[in-house]
């Protein structure tokens, strides 16, 4: 199981929101295809075929536990991640 089945796994759990760490959560979304764009401390995430924009801030070094719900809830509106095709 790779660090990115693990980590989707985790966000899937929604039992550690408040611990998965801001930059994992950043090359996860860019594993799935997202293209990532920053304006100060905002990581802007879009991704063709997804009508969401996802704005994540780090609160120290783990990602803000409301943006990973968002992200959960990204990954199972897009099915985004299954094993047929990881990208979108």
């Amino acid at each position: 199981m790779s660090r990115y089945d693990k980590l989707r796994e985790r966000i899937l759990s929604g039992v550690a929101d408040a611990t998965v760490g801001f930059a994992d959560l950043c090359q996860f979304l860019i594993h799935l295809g997202f293209k990532q764009r920053i304006r100060g401390d905002h990581h802007i995430f879009t991704a063709v075929g997804v009508e969401e924009i996802i704005n994540i801030q780090p609160r120290g070094a783990h990602a803000k536990p409301y943006q990973v719900r968002q992200v959960r809830n990204l990954i199972l509106k897009y099915r985004l991640g299954e094993r047929d095709g990881d990208q979108i």
